[in-house]
């Protein structure tokens, strides 16, 4: 069923224009990326969640160069799975200095990856001093005088940086 931004008259076009992208650019796609991911299989699902996205848009008729738009919708799904790895690696080294008593499950590392990652997706675009400083805040349980010394900058400049995060974290709910 046609969403509200769809009528049924353009549904033939969406399908064929999809079929055809599909078709002609899925194959190119998917050795372009693996060039860079080094991986058949991340190169199949990062190829794969591009036409996710380019189908969920909701007018394909105003696309003019698909391939353009599937390798910008790709890049950033690229950086999304670096960033999640250098996340999950970070973690995973931090977790080996842990005594083996200590040590979570599988199902806990995953759902501490898990939450990393949605946080670091909530903090994109914030400065690196207002992400630093809401990690210092909420992870460390710092005060603002001691984020304040750490970053190099007053105590009012962390209250506006933990603010910005904060509303980030807002927007997202």
């Amino acid at each position: 069923m046609p969403g509200p931004l769809h009528s049924y008259a353009d549904q033939p076009f969406r399908h064929d224009f999809l079929v055809t992208e599909f078709t002609n650019s899925y194959s190119w796609l998917k050795q372009y990326l693996r060039r860079q991911v080094k991986s058949l299989a991340d190169a199949e699902d990062v190829a794969s969640a591009a036409f996710v996205e380019m189908a969920s848009l909701p007018d394909v008729s105003i696309i003019r160069e698909p391939r353009a738009l599937l390798t910008t919708i790709s890049q950033r799904l690229v950086f999304d799975l670096w960033r999640r790895r250098d996340l999950e690696a970070a973690y995973l080294a931090a977790l080996a200095t842990t005594e083996e008593a200590t040590t979570p499950s599988p199902e806990v590392v995953l759902e501490v990856v898990q939450t990393l990652v949605n946080i670091d997706r909530l903090l994109y675009g914030l400065s690196k001093n207002a992400r630093q400083a809401f990690l210092y805040s909420q992870l460390d349980g710092l005060t603002y005088r001691e984020i304040a010394e750490l970053l190099g900058v007053s105590v009012s400049m962390v209250r506006k940086y933990i603010a910005q995060a904060l509303a980030k974290c807002y927007e997202s709910n």
